[in-house]
């Protein structure tokens, strides 16, 4: 059976449409994002290892998790209510379940205030109020600082707003320890750093729908070589926070390691997606996107596994 999207412009609040179970569960996973969700997860269990200094008690991490996973599930839902109209605009989005008609707006908004509301609670339940205080924070700079304020009105909206990114860093130290601590707060500054060159790669690929759109992203207002070495400088600022992890947590030799080598090819890709633009021969943003996604990954896993070697 063929399923036809819905045109929301024009379809009425009250509208119901029957659609098969499993797509309509599809849709609302999909409003969570799950792929960005992934990233975050990952720069928290990590973090609890760290902090406990071994192997983090498995209940605390998992109900962290679950409590992280659905406060990062209530932002970026409330993201994509708020965004429908420019999602409806750019390829890149254009298959989003609000601007399929499968998901409601007003559908979208009970479920981001259900999420959030149910995130708050269980972290009070299973962590201590501080965890569940940044979560709660984490989730008013993504949908306000970053999508309601910063998003459509400035080039410089993802140094400011990506600080909603860094939260799972600082959540997952405060539901070990109760507190945050100097280590986590490094961390914290190297996910801040690492975000403009993770996403202004993005920016560059796709320029075209953020202009149509009128999001005024950096790949949009600043020419390719430009935004190549505004790349380049922060990934030169990651790599030179990973390395302040060192003294500052008395960090061994895998992590000291990981953190120049993986740092290193990071800023490799940067120069080189830079070189591309000034030679003015095709940049392949893409690639630098995909490898800081690596890069966060492996810096990570070497957090984690640092605490638990004798070296």
């Amino acid at each position: 059976m063929r399923w036809e999207a819905i045109d929301i412009s024009t379809m009425s609040e009250a509208t119901t449409v029957k659609r098969p179970i499993g797509q309509t569960i599809k849709a609302y996973v999909s409003l969570t994002k799950p792929r960005v969700l992934e990233l975050l997860l990952v720069s928290t269990v990590p973090v609890m290892f760290l902090a406990e200094g071994g192997m983090p008690n498995l209940w605390l991490v998992l109900a962290t998790v679950i409590g992280g996973s659905m406060s990062a599930g209530s932002a970026a839902s409330f993201n994509m209510y708020l965004d429908r109209d420019m999602d409806a605009q750019m390829h890149r989005t254009e298959k989003r379940p609000l601007v399929t008609g499968e998901i409601t707006p007003r559908a979208a908004l009970i479920f981001s205030w259900t999420l959030a509301a149910a995130s708050t609670i269980w972290l009070l339940a299973t962590t201590n109020w501080l965890t569940a205080t940044l979560s709660v924070a984490a989730i008013f700079f993504y949908v306000v600082i970053y999508t309601m304020i910063l998003k459509r009105r400035t080039e410089q909206n993802i140094i400011w707003g990506g600080i909603a990114g860094c939260f799972p860093v600082v959540i997952g130290w405060s539901a070990v320890t109760g507190d945050v601590a100097w280590p986590a707060i490094v961390l914290f500054a190297l996910v801040f750093l690492w975000t403009p060159a993770h996403y202004w790669p993005l920016s560059m690929k796709y320029r075209d729908d953020y202009e149509g759109a009128d999001v005024p992203m950096l790949g949009v207002t600043r020419n390719a070589s430009q935004v190549g070495l505004q790349v380049i400088l922060y990934a030169w600022a990651t790599l030179a926070c990973s390395l302040l992890l060192i003294p500052v947590a008395d960090m061994g030799l895998v992590y000291s390691v990981s953190a120049l080598v993986f740092g290193g090819w990071f800023v490799y890709e940067s120069h080189r997606l830079y070189s591309q633009a000034v030679r003015g021969t095709n940049p392949r943003p893409m690639r630098v996107f995909h490898a800081s996604i690596t890069y966060l990954t492996l810096i990570f896993v070497a957090v984690a596994v640092d605490p638990l070697l004798p070296f």
